[in-house]
């Protein structure tokens, strides 16, 4: 069975990390192009509009498959070389995905994110935790290093010296804190997780699809990109933009007083 399910809610796709039994963890063989393919058939549906990941079982995802790498099997097994390349077909392949997937991403941390499941979850664009979920970068604990690029992007998110506190000391912190710290921006009652998270993705899929996805594409880009990059980027976007019916159906319905129906046209 795949590594991860996909089910299509009208326009959201609820997306479920499926190893319940070894608390979602990842690097088996085959879950890099598991997640990848999953990732290219919502980004080539025009009728989905936003995603929600999530977690089977009690956990969001205990991160890199321990036994595994006690085993070196799967993307942690051979040579140095042979472990590289583990790394970029396999493990990157999930993260990568993720984060470039085209239609905004939620995380719906319904428990344990650790390692590679922290990171996993960081991929989203929004984060919402149950209020039993606890999140952490416990690499060192192993002696490994974020393999996953979220040295790259943990800064990014937190700030650099939360981020050092969170991967130095390895420590797992409570739900509480992560939203303190912003890992998450909110926390709700463990009950009410994914009625949340799927309130929020049909919220956000009410939006002009088209717009909708080259905002997110703005935004991933804004994060490297130099302002005057973004600046062009920005103009070219916007003047395509003009040109879509869903433009006019927004404008006419602010005029008219009314709720915007867009059609991705």
């Amino acid at each position: 069975m795949s590594i991860l399910l996909l089910e299509k809610r009208g326009p959201v796709a609820l997306l479920t990390l499926n190893r319940p039994e070894m608390m979602n963890a990842l690097g088996q063989e085959g879950d890099g192009p598991a997640v990848a393919a999953v990732c290219a058939e919502i980004t080539a549906d025009p009728s989905i509009r936003c995603a929600v990941l999530t977690g089977a079982g009690r956990a969001f995802s205990a991160g890199g498959d321990v036994k595994a790498m006690k085993e070196k099997t799967g993307a942690f097994g051979g040579s140095p070389a042979d472990i590289r390349e583990g790394y970029r077909r396999n493990i990157h392949m999930i993260v990568r995905a993720l984060y470039n997937l085209e239609v905004p991403l939620v995380s719906a941390i319904n428990g344990p994110a650790i390692g590679l499941g922290c990171d996993v979850a960081c991929m989203a664009d929004i984060r919402i935790a149950a209020d039993t979920a606890k999140m952490g970068v416990t690499f060192l604990k192993l002696g490994l290093i974020p393999g996953d690029g979220g040295a790259w992007l943990l800064p990014r998110l937190i700030g650099a010296s939360r981020a050092a506190e969170l991967l130095f000391t390895g420590d797992v912190i409570d739900a509480k804190t992560a939203a303190e710290w912003g890992l998450v921006s909110r926390v709700v009652p463990a009950d009410r997780l994914m009625d949340e998270a799927m309130a929020l993705a049909n919220r956000i899929a009410q939006q002009p699809p088209q717009a909708l996805r080259l905002a997110k594409t703005l935004m991933r880009h804004g994060t490297t990109s130099s302002y005057d990059t973004i600046m062009e980027m920005s103009a070219a976007a916007q003047a395509l933009m003009h040109e879509t019916n869903d433009h006019v159906e927004g404008v006419n319905a602010i005029l008219e007083k009314r709720a915007p129906v867009f059609n991705g046209n």
